[in-house]
Protein backbone atom coordinates (compact mmCIF):
# COMPACT_ATOMS: atom_id res chain seq x y z
CA UNK A 1 0.00 0.00 0.00
CA UNK A 2 2.97 2.64 0.61
CA UNK A 3 4.47 1.63 -2.37
CA UNK A 4 1.58 2.37 -4.38
CA UNK A 5 0.56 5.75 -2.72
CA UNK A 6 4.52 7.15 -3.26
CA UNK A 7 3.81 5.97 -7.04
CA UNK A 8 0.66 8.10 -7.34
CA UNK A 9 1.94 10.96 -5.34
CA UNK A 10 5.06 11.06 -7.68
CA UNK A 11 2.87 11.09 -10.61
CA UNK A 12 1.00 14.23 -9.82
CA UNK A 13 4.91 15.62 -7.97
CA UNK A 14 5.51 15.45 -11.83
CA UNK A 15 2.65 17.42 -12.94
CA UNK A 16 3.10 20.00 -10.45
CA UNK A 17 6.51 20.50 -10.43
CA UNK A 18 6.27 22.54 -13.64
CA UNK A 19 3.77 24.48 -12.29
CA UNK A 20 6.66 25.88 -9.46
CA UNK A 21 7.15 29.99 -9.74
CA UNK A 22 10.37 30.53 -12.00
CA UNK A 23 10.28 33.68 -10.07
CA UNK A 24 10.81 31.55 -6.59
CA UNK A 25 14.14 30.01 -8.24
CA UNK A 26 15.30 33.35 -8.80
CA UNK A 27 14.72 34.92 -6.08
CA UNK A 28 18.05 36.16 -4.28
CA UNK A 29 18.39 34.27 -0.08
CA UNK A 30 17.36 36.76 2.53
CA UNK A 31 19.40 38.85 4.46
CA UNK A 32 16.57 39.90 6.99
CA UNK A 33 16.68 38.20 10.51
CA UNK A 34 14.49 35.08 10.00
CA UNK A 35 12.02 34.40 12.92
CA UNK A 36 10.61 30.77 12.97
CA UNK A 37 8.00 29.64 14.96
CA UNK A 38 7.90 26.08 16.13
CA UNK A 39 4.86 24.52 17.57
CA UNK A 40 4.56 21.10 19.20
CA UNK A 41 4.11 19.06 21.60
CA UNK A 42 7.35 19.54 23.20
CA UNK A 43 10.87 19.04 22.18
CA UNK A 44 11.93 15.80 20.53
CA UNK A 45 15.08 14.69 18.78
CA UNK A 46 13.85 15.21 15.54
CA UNK A 47 13.68 19.17 16.23
CA UNK A 48 17.62 19.44 16.46
CA UNK A 49 17.33 18.48 12.37
CA UNK A 50 15.22 21.03 11.58
CA UNK A 51 18.07 23.27 13.04
CA UNK A 52 20.82 21.46 11.37
CA UNK A 53 18.96 21.88 8.34
CA UNK A 54 18.73 25.64 8.43
CA UNK A 55 22.65 25.83 9.45
CA UNK A 56 23.57 24.09 6.09
CA UNK A 57 21.74 26.65 4.51
CA UNK A 58 23.59 29.61 6.20
CA UNK A 59 21.20 30.33 8.88
CA UNK A 60 23.11 31.23 11.98
CA UNK A 61 20.85 31.14 15.21
CA UNK A 62 21.43 34.97 16.86
CA UNK A 63 22.60 36.41 13.87
CA UNK A 64 20.17 35.85 10.68
CA UNK A 65 17.52 32.89 12.87
CA UNK A 66 15.94 33.74 15.55
CA UNK A 67 13.35 30.39 16.88
CA UNK A 68 10.20 30.84 18.99
CA UNK A 69 9.06 27.85 20.23
CA UNK A 70 5.70 26.69 21.94
CA UNK A 71 4.97 24.07 23.43
CA UNK A 72 1.74 22.08 24.40
CA UNK A 73 3.14 20.12 26.88
CA UNK A 74 0.20 17.50 26.87
CA UNK A 75 -2.49 19.74 26.10
CA UNK A 76 -4.16 19.89 23.50
CA UNK A 77 -6.18 22.73 24.39
CA UNK A 78 -2.95 24.84 23.90
CA UNK A 79 -2.49 24.22 20.28
CA UNK A 80 -4.90 27.66 19.37
CA UNK A 81 -3.72 30.12 21.68
CA UNK A 82 -0.20 29.00 21.26
CA UNK A 83 -0.45 29.26 17.98
CA UNK A 84 -2.21 32.55 18.08
CA UNK A 85 0.56 33.80 20.04
CA UNK A 86 3.30 32.84 17.43
CA UNK A 87 0.79 34.75 14.65
CA UNK A 88 0.56 37.74 16.96
CA UNK A 89 4.46 38.36 17.11
CA UNK A 90 4.61 37.55 14.15
CA UNK A 91 6.82 34.62 12.54
CA UNK A 92 7.96 34.63 9.32
CA UNK A 93 7.16 30.26 9.31
CA UNK A 94 5.28 28.03 11.43
CA UNK A 95 6.78 25.00 11.70
CA UNK A 96 4.03 22.06 13.12
CA UNK A 97 4.20 18.98 14.46
CA UNK A 98 1.52 16.76 14.79
CA UNK A 99 -2.12 16.75 13.52
CA UNK A 100 -3.45 19.09 16.36
CA UNK A 101 -0.16 21.59 16.03
CA UNK A 102 -0.81 21.73 12.10
CA UNK A 103 -4.77 22.18 12.36
CA UNK A 104 -4.56 25.11 15.34
CA UNK A 105 -2.15 26.58 12.89
CA UNK A 106 -4.22 26.16 9.65
CA UNK A 107 -6.73 28.07 11.84
CA UNK A 108 -4.92 30.57 13.52
CA UNK A 109 -3.64 31.92 9.96
CA UNK A 110 -4.33 32.67 6.34
CA UNK A 111 -1.10 34.46 5.36
CA UNK A 112 1.65 33.13 7.22
CA UNK A 113 3.38 29.85 5.54
CA UNK A 114 2.63 26.67 7.50
CA UNK A 115 5.15 23.56 7.07
CA UNK A 116 4.03 21.23 8.27
CA UNK A 117 7.24 18.86 9.73
CA UNK A 118 5.42 15.90 10.51
CA UNK A 119 1.99 14.83 9.91
CA UNK A 120 0.10 11.13 9.86
CA UNK A 121 -1.82 11.76 7.14
CA UNK A 122 -2.87 15.71 6.29
CA UNK A 123 -5.34 14.49 3.19
CA UNK A 124 -7.53 11.92 5.94
CA UNK A 125 -7.69 14.82 8.63
CA UNK A 126 -8.68 17.23 6.35
CA UNK A 127 -5.39 19.81 6.42
CA UNK A 128 -5.40 19.67 2.94
CA UNK A 129 -7.59 18.57 0.16
CA UNK A 130 -4.30 18.04 -2.57
CA UNK A 131 -0.74 16.52 -2.10
CA UNK A 132 0.37 18.10 -5.01
CA UNK A 133 -0.83 21.43 -4.69
CA UNK A 134 -2.26 22.15 -1.30
CA UNK A 135 -2.63 25.58 -1.73
CA UNK A 136 -2.94 28.58 0.58
CA UNK A 137 -0.45 29.30 3.07
CA UNK A 138 0.02 25.51 3.81
CA UNK A 139 2.61 22.59 3.04
CA UNK A 140 4.96 20.24 4.69
CA UNK A 141 5.84 16.43 4.87
CA UNK A 142 3.60 12.76 5.68
CA UNK A 143 4.52 10.52 7.99
CA UNK A 144 2.12 7.99 6.70
CA UNK A 145 1.02 6.59 10.29
CA UNK A 146 -2.29 5.56 8.72
CA UNK A 147 -0.10 2.80 6.57
CA UNK A 148 3.30 2.40 9.06
CA UNK A 149 0.67 0.86 12.27
CA UNK A 150 -0.39 -1.50 9.78
CA UNK A 151 3.43 -2.43 9.08
CA UNK A 152 4.13 -2.50 12.68
CA UNK A 153 1.29 -4.74 13.63
CA UNK A 154 2.75 -7.45 11.07
CA UNK A 155 6.30 -7.18 12.47
CA UNK A 156 4.31 -8.37 15.75
CA UNK A 157 3.48 -11.23 14.26
CA UNK A 158 6.61 -12.04 12.76
CA UNK A 159 7.86 -11.18 16.41
CA UNK A 160 5.38 -13.54 17.92
CA UNK A 161 4.54 -16.30 15.92
CA UNK A 162 2.25 -18.56 18.16
CA UNK A 163 1.05 -16.26 20.63
CA UNK A 164 -0.35 -13.82 18.75
CA UNK A 165 -3.81 -12.92 19.52
CA UNK A 166 -4.43 -10.06 21.83
CA UNK A 167 -2.78 -6.71 21.83
CA UNK A 168 -3.52 -3.73 23.73
CA UNK A 169 -2.53 -0.29 21.93
CA UNK A 170 -2.30 3.06 23.20
CA UNK A 171 -4.36 5.94 21.69
CA UNK A 172 -5.22 9.22 22.16
CA UNK A 173 -8.15 11.51 20.34
CA UNK A 174 -5.74 12.68 18.06
CA UNK A 175 -7.77 13.09 14.85
CA UNK A 176 -4.71 11.00 12.97
CA UNK A 177 -4.33 8.15 15.73
CA UNK A 178 -8.47 7.14 15.44
CA UNK A 179 -7.93 7.02 12.22
CA UNK A 180 -4.61 4.61 12.12
CA UNK A 181 -6.93 2.49 14.68
CA UNK A 182 -9.91 2.23 12.50
CA UNK A 183 -7.09 1.69 9.78
CA UNK A 184 -5.57 -1.37 11.45
CA UNK A 185 -8.84 -2.99 11.50
CA UNK A 186 -8.83 -5.33 8.73
CA UNK A 187 -5.30 -6.37 9.11
CA UNK A 188 -6.11 -7.21 12.44
CA UNK A 189 -9.08 -9.14 11.54
CA UNK A 190 -7.36 -11.08 8.59
CA UNK A 191 -4.57 -11.69 11.62
CA UNK A 192 -7.13 -13.06 14.09
CA UNK A 193 -6.28 -10.55 16.11
CA UNK A 194 -8.23 -8.57 18.88
CA UNK A 195 -7.07 -4.67 19.50
CA UNK A 196 -7.69 -3.41 23.16
CA UNK A 197 -7.79 0.39 22.94
CA UNK A 198 -6.42 2.03 25.45
CA UNK A 199 -6.69 6.11 25.63
CA UNK A 200 -4.37 7.83 26.87
CA UNK A 201 -5.04 12.00 26.81
CA UNK A 202 -3.77 13.13 30.02
CA UNK A 203 -0.53 11.79 32.30
CA UNK A 204 -2.86 10.61 35.12
CA UNK A 205 -4.11 7.75 32.54
CA UNK A 206 -1.42 6.02 32.21
CA UNK A 207 -2.09 4.49 35.43
CA UNK A 208 -5.39 3.24 34.61
CA UNK A 209 -3.93 2.14 30.74
CA UNK A 210 -1.05 -0.16 33.04
CA UNK A 211 -3.96 -1.17 34.91
CA UNK A 212 -5.91 -3.00 32.88
CA UNK A 213 -2.82 -4.50 31.10
CA UNK A 214 -1.68 -6.24 34.23
CA UNK A 215 -5.55 -7.25 34.53
CA UNK A 216 -6.33 -8.95 30.91
CA UNK A 217 -2.77 -9.71 30.13
CA UNK A 218 -2.05 -9.22 26.48
CA UNK A 219 0.61 -10.76 24.37
CA UNK A 220 1.84 -7.79 23.62
CA UNK A 221 1.30 -3.96 23.40
CA UNK A 222 1.34 -0.90 20.14
CA UNK A 223 2.09 2.30 20.86
CA UNK A 224 0.60 4.17 18.09
CA UNK A 225 2.14 7.28 16.46
CA UNK A 226 1.44 10.73 18.61
CA UNK A 227 3.27 13.19 20.15
CA UNK A 228 2.04 12.92 23.17
CA UNK A 229 2.40 9.52 23.40
CA UNK A 230 5.83 9.97 22.04
CA UNK A 231 6.80 12.57 24.70
CA UNK A 232 6.51 9.30 27.88
CA UNK A 233 8.23 6.39 25.93
CA UNK A 234 10.71 5.97 28.29
CA UNK A 235 7.54 5.36 31.03
CA UNK A 236 5.52 2.87 28.55
CA UNK A 237 9.43 1.20 27.96
CA UNK A 238 9.90 1.20 31.74
CA UNK A 239 6.20 -0.46 32.77
CA UNK A 240 6.61 -3.01 29.79
CA UNK A 241 10.23 -4.15 30.84
CA UNK A 242 8.27 -4.06 34.71
CA UNK A 243 5.89 -6.53 33.63
CA UNK A 244 7.76 -8.31 30.61
CA UNK A 245 5.63 -7.47 28.01
CA UNK A 246 6.78 -7.05 24.46
CA UNK A 247 5.77 -3.73 22.61
CA UNK A 248 6.66 -1.96 19.52
CA UNK A 249 6.91 2.01 18.88
CA UNK A 250 6.23 4.70 16.69
CA UNK A 251 9.96 6.45 17.55
CA UNK A 252 12.95 4.89 17.20
CA UNK A 253 13.82 6.99 20.73
CA UNK A 254 11.65 4.40 22.38
CA UNK A 255 14.02 1.19 21.50
CA UNK A 256 16.70 3.45 22.78
CA UNK A 257 14.71 4.01 26.26
CA UNK A 258 14.79 -0.06 26.47
CA UNK A 259 11.78 -0.33 24.09
CA UNK A 260 11.76 -4.13 22.07
CA UNK A 261 11.30 -2.39 18.51
CA UNK A 262 10.19 0.33 16.65
CA UNK A 263 9.36 0.36 12.85
CA UNK A 264 8.91 4.51 11.56
CA UNK A 265 9.10 6.76 9.06
CA UNK A 266 12.98 8.71 9.66
CA UNK A 267 11.46 12.13 11.51
CA UNK A 268 15.22 13.42 11.32
CA UNK A 269 14.90 13.45 7.37
CA UNK A 270 11.21 14.68 7.73
CA UNK A 271 12.53 17.60 9.78
CA UNK A 272 15.91 18.16 7.34
CA UNK A 273 13.63 18.14 4.29
CA UNK A 274 11.74 20.85 5.88
CA UNK A 275 14.28 23.41 6.44
CA UNK A 276 14.90 22.87 2.26
CA UNK A 277 11.13 24.16 1.76
CA UNK A 278 11.56 27.37 4.66
CA UNK A 279 14.63 28.11 2.52
CA UNK A 280 12.36 27.88 -0.82
CA UNK A 281 9.75 29.91 0.26
CA UNK A 282 11.87 32.70 2.23
CA UNK A 283 13.27 32.74 -1.89
CA UNK A 284 9.48 33.29 -3.08
CA UNK A 285 7.93 29.86 -3.26
CA UNK A 286 4.32 29.82 -2.61
CA UNK A 287 3.74 27.48 0.14
CA UNK A 288 0.89 26.51 -1.49
CA UNK A 289 2.52 25.35 -5.00
CA UNK A 290 5.31 22.98 -3.12
CA UNK A 291 3.69 19.32 -3.11
CA UNK A 292 2.78 17.79 0.63
CA UNK A 293 5.96 15.37 0.22
CA UNK A 294 5.90 11.51 1.34
CA UNK A 295 8.39 9.69 3.74
CA UNK A 296 10.93 8.53 1.82
CA UNK A 297 13.38 7.02 4.94
CA UNK A 298 12.00 4.53 7.29
CA UNK A 299 13.43 2.71 10.50
CA UNK A 300 13.18 -0.64 11.91
CA UNK A 301 15.37 -0.47 15.10
CA UNK A 302 15.47 -3.42 17.44
CA UNK A 303 16.90 -3.67 20.72
CA UNK A 304 18.29 -7.24 21.31
CA UNK A 305 18.90 -6.66 24.79
CA UNK A 306 15.37 -5.79 25.86
CA UNK A 307 14.71 -9.35 23.45
CA UNK A 308 17.27 -11.27 25.69
CA UNK A 309 15.61 -9.96 29.20
CA UNK A 310 11.96 -10.69 27.61
CA UNK A 311 13.00 -14.48 26.85
CA UNK A 312 12.49 -13.72 23.03
CA UNK A 313 14.56 -14.81 20.02
CA UNK A 314 14.15 -12.34 17.50
CA UNK A 315 13.99 -14.20 13.92
CA UNK A 316 17.53 -13.84 11.79
CA UNK A 317 15.44 -12.20 8.91
CA UNK A 318 13.91 -9.33 10.97
CA UNK A 319 17.56 -8.69 12.42
CA UNK A 320 18.87 -8.63 8.86
CA UNK A 321 16.25 -6.25 7.67
CA UNK A 322 16.81 -3.79 10.51
CA UNK A 323 17.98 -0.49 10.13
CA UNK A 324 19.92 -0.66 13.54
CA UNK A 325 20.41 -3.28 16.25
CA UNK A 326 21.19 -2.58 20.19
CA UNK A 327 23.06 -4.96 21.80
Amino acid sequence: MLDLRRREFITLLGGAAVAWPLVARAQQPVTKPLRIGVLANEWLPPIESLREGLRERGYVEGQNLQFEYRWAQDRNERYPPLAAELVALPVDVIVTWGTPAALAAKRATSTIPIIMGAIGDPLRVGVVSNLARPGANITGFAALTFEMEEKRLELLKELLPGRFSRIAVFTTTNPAVRGALQNMQPAAAAFGVTLYPLEINEVKDFDDAFQAIRRDRPDAAMVLADTFLGGHLARIAAFMAQIGLPAIYPYRHGVEEGGLISYATNYHSLFRRTAEYIDRILKGAPPGDLPVQLPTAFELVINLKTAKALGLDVPLTLVARATEVIE
